[in-house]
């Protein structure tokens, strides 16, 4: 599976996160530092210490601003 991964300030800067607001992501444990992925279906996945969780997903045209956001493409 193809995946972009990023920090966790990024998605938390990213306009238009969908469904996820800040607080929800920061309640799911994301913060600046948290390594975060998103596959090409949208699911946002954060690293923890033993494991990958999917915390959400994203909508509509997230492939354009994910790449945008990171400069990043599908790896």
């Amino acid at each position: 599976m193809k995946f972009i991964e990023l920090a966790g300030k990024t998605l938390l800067e990213m306009k238009g996160v969908d469904a996820l607001n800040v607080d929800e992501l920061r309640k799911l444990g994301m913060t600046e530092t948290s390594v975060v992925r998103i596959n090409r279906q949208g699911d946002i996945e954060i690293r923890r210490a033993d494991r990958w969780d999917v915390i959400g997903g994203l909508l509509g045209d997230y492939e354009h601003r994910i790449r945008e956001a990171t400069g990043m493409d599908w790896a």
